[in-house]
């Protein structure tokens, strides 16, 4: 007997498909009852949109029931060849079959998706007849009635695509997905018909009629049952909000049934993390307008009495995880304001504990005990912890760049190793830290045997390479063009090289750098710097500065938090003032006329860096601090002692609200009788001092106006970043600052005058008396500082307000420029 698993009213639907296709089972019927097998398909008529096609179909021949297969002919295939039709049939020559193993054999081929009818028979002379019908191929698939939505996104959002096999079963899916994103538009009365055009060779267009319907907005978000917080109060929690004419570029003013079921979690999270431990939504109602315009939702809520936490225990199955620590290690205190957020959080702070003593997979479950009496909840964390886990394997997935070891050299952890969830974090922070991935995800699975663990370390490249051509102008460098080109991951192996050439109205500089962060195969940092720059401080303090010179740096880790870098540089450096500047008649200063002319700087050094941030990036807790030393005197002009000492410490109120603290001083002290050059001295102003110009602060000759800069500086920090209510997506940052500090201490020999006074200016003072401002005077400003990460690079803008400065001081309200980090 042959069996018909289907039909060809399975190509195009045995239903409407949304005003799709019916199929006519009659016609199959027909085409069954012809007395003539069909060897090839006949010519494919022509059907409009909306009109159905059933395939032909080849004659029912009489079979046998049960037999020996002698041989097995395929019938009716175009594209497919029939060795692929073979290779899916689950039955062989010489096979003996009854219509159990008929009926699977269609069942299989069916699955395939490739046939739209398939017959199968034994004939009496032990042939097994295969019949099979061909699903169409895509030509095209076509939108009809889009606007709202583009042609574009709608293609990314259906399965079917031109050269594809077509199913009925695809379509309906393709269809649902089209009514989804309309309705997550806001468009709910949104309706699609599928329709479909055959062509010749067995081809069809698929065509989508779309009525999009009204947007469909929200008139009035109404609550009930409210009295600790007000309908505008819990309007600003949810996501959906009110239609309005200013809501122009916002979709979250229309109806969508699953934001709203997220707004509900929303006011639950809001409510219970203020204590209301036993909040409710007792019910959520959406009504249509009668001109199906708008809905209008009402939402009842029952607010419970506010509760504090009670008795905080944590119950472990091992003792080698002992309660009593884990507890301690918890951020709820017996007594404290309920918020469900503190439970998440101590989640993670007990499951991060047991990840470091080695136990990767632990399974923590928090229990509630309401006290109505006393409106308190008693919480116990109770931790199953399973056995010690070693890393079994480290797969590094998504660096399609970046070779293996690169990445494999930062992770703390390797095969064999006891699993450390401390070393994790350790371990992504530094991936995160070198910059070239924009995302770092490290997580486990169990590996090949209970006591292992595979360890998943899923990095997302970003591009690392640079070419810089570009003009700008800022208030601090006026106008500048620049030809840069940079790579911090060098042919994958993390090695960072810059070429850079800059020209500015204020400095000229020509670089060139390379970094390789493994030398030798060890983790020890080496480069070497070739360099010519310009600067000119005329405006500041009548001079221009020229150095050229090259360097050599080593950089090794000390342990996990700590770094030492050392370094040798020697330098060429050239003071030139103006004609006549400096001579008899002149008007300059000693302590800036001294210095003319050229210098040879050898120098050796090296910085200690210490870093206990919680992330390289933006940091919420910890702090990092650094000491500087330089030693200049090996052989060359100069002979002088820098120390630099700075420190960082940061606390995240809530992730978007982060305090930073930071403080740095610096001095610089001339041996064998040197005074320290201009050159070599401090500067503090613009960027590194907010409120003061470029130099604007510390000593200045009154007679000239120069700004001399300082051997000694000490300054202090404090900046607040908070929201600023504007997209993630816009790069834009606000925070508010307070520097406070000092800047002064010249050698004597400059701060004295002719007569050996201090260095208030006589009012008789004659030309080359020294006439020098150094008081370390406190300077101070507050204001509010804006990082916008612009499509031309970062720029910073600030605004500040003075407190404390002296009359000689530069001061400025506004400044923007190219900011040093974002």
């Amino acid at each position: 007997m042959i069996l018909n698993e289907r039909r060809a009213a399975d190509l195009l639907g045995d239903r409407t498909l949304r005003g799709g296709f019916v199929a006519t089972a009659s016609l199959i019927a027909l085409m069954a009852a012809s007395p003539t097998l069909a060897q090839t398909a006949p010519p494919a008529p022509n059907v409009q949109p909306g009109q159905l096609q059933a395939p032909a179909q080849a004659p029912t021949v009489a079979p046998a029931e049960t037999g020996v297969v002698n041989r097995i002919l395929v019938q009716g295939q175009q594209r497919i060849d029939q060795t692929t039709v073979l290779s899916y049939l689950p039955i062989q020559p010489g096979d003996t079959i009854d219509p159990v193993i008929l009926d699977v054999a269609i069942r299989t081929l069916t699955r395939t998706q490739l046939f739209a009818d398939v017959q199968i028979g034994l004939q009496n002379n032990g042939d097994l007849v295969v019949r099979i019908v061909e699903n169409p191929i895509i030509n095209q698939v076509v939108f009809e009635g889009n606007s709202a939505i583009n042609e574009e996104k709608l293609n990314e959002e259906v399965t079917i695509a031109p050269r594809g096999i077509y199913t009925r079963a695809r379509v309906q899916e393709d269809v649902g997905k089209i009514i989804e994103l309309y309705r997550l538009s806001g468009r709910i009365s949104a309706t699609v018909t599928p329709k479909l055009v055959q062509l010749e060779q067995n081809r069809v267009d698929v065509i989508f009629e779309i009525d999009e319907g009204p947007e469909t907005g929200v008139q009035a978000i109404t609550f009930l049952g409210n009295t600790a917080y007000s309908d505008s109060e819990l309007r600003e929690v949810m996501v959906t909000k009110e239609s309005a004419w200013f809501r122009l570029f916002t979709k979250n003013d229309n109806y969508d049934p699953g934001r709203l079921d997220y707004d509900r979690e929303q006011l639950r999270k809001f409510y219970t993390n203020r204590g209301y431990y036993d909040f409710r939504i007792t019910s959520a109602v959406a009504e249509l307008a009668p001109d199906d315009s708008a809905f209008g939702m009402t939402l009842t809520v029952d607010e419970g009495d506010r509760y504090n936490f009670g008795t905080i225990d944590v119950v472990t199955e091992n003792d080698r995880l002992n309660a009593d620590f884990l507890k301690l290690l918890l951020p709820i205190r017996s007594g404290d304001l309920y918020e469900s957020d503190k439970i998440e959080t101590s989640v993670d702070a007990l499951t991060f504990a047991a990840g470091s003593a080695g136990y990767a997979f632990v399974d923590i479950n928090p229990t509630y005990r309401a006290n109505p009496e006393t409106d308190t909840v008693d919480v116990t964390f109770n931790v199953s912890e399973g056995q010690r886990v070693y890393v079994d394997r480290i797969n590094i997935i998504g660096n399609t760049r970046t070779i293996d070891p690169v990445i494999r050299r930062e992770l703390l952890l390797t095969e064999g190793d006891a699993f450390n969830r401390t070393l994790v974090e350790r371990s992504r922070n530094n991936l995160r830290g070198l910059g070239f991935f924009k995302e770092v995800t490290i997580d486990e699975t169990r590996g090949s045997a209970p006591d292992r663990s595979i360890v998943n370390v899923n990095v997302q490249e970003q591009p690392t390479g640079e070419l810089s051509v570009g003009a700008g102008f800022s208030s601090v460098d006026s106008f500048v063009v620049n030809l840069g080109i940079s790579e911090r991951n060098f042919r994958g192996r993390g090695q960072n090289v810059v070429a850079r050439t800059e020209w500015g109205s204020l400095r000229q500089q020509i670089d060139f750098r390379f970094t390789e962060p493994r030398f030798l195969g060890r983790d020890i940092g080496a480069g070497f710097d070739l360099f010519h720059s310009r600067y000119d401080f005329q405006e500041e303090s009548s001079f221009d500065y020229r150095s050229t010179g090259a360097g050599l740096r080593l950089t090794y880790p000390l342990n996990g938090y700590s770094r030492l870098s050392t370094r040798y540089f020697i330098k060429d450096d050239e003071i030139i003032v103006p004609t006549g500047y400096c001579g008899v008649n002149g008007s300059g200063s000693s302590a800036l006329c001294d210095q003319v002319g050229s210098s040879l700087n050898s120098s050796v050094g090296y910085t200690l860096l210490v870093d206990r941030r919680n992330d390289p990036i933006r940091a919420t807790r910890g702090w990092t601090g650094s000491l500087r030393q330089d030693f200049a005197g090996i052989g060359g002009d100069v002979n002088y002692v820098k120390t630099e000492v700075d420190a960082s410490t940061y606390y995240g109120i809530t992730p978007n609200w982060i305090v930073s603290v930071t403080g740095s001083a610096g001095y610089v002290a001339g041996w064998a009788g040197d005074a320290i050059r201009i050159n070599d001295r401090f500067f503090r102003g613009g960027n590194t001092f907010r409120g003061f110009e470029n130099a604007g602060m510390g000593p200045r000759d009154l007679r000239t106006n120069d700004a001399l800069g300082g051997n000694f500086y000490a300054v202090a920090s404090a900046e607040l970043t908070l929201p600023n209510g504007l997209p993630e997506q816009y790069g834009i940052k606000t925070s508010l600052f307070a520097d406070v500090g000092t800047l002064g201490v010249l050698d004597d020999r400059y701060t004295l005058n002719a007569s050996g006074l201090s260095s208030a200016c006589p009012a008789d003072a004659e030309i080359g008396d020294s006439c020098v401002a150094d008081d370390l005077s406190l300077r101070a400003s507050v204001g509010l500082s804006v990082h916008w990460k612009a499509p031309v690079g970062p720029i910073r803008f600030d605004f500040s307000q003075i407190l404390s400065s002296e009359e000689y001081d530069r001061t400025e309200t506004f400044r923007f420029s190219t900011s040093t980090q974002f």
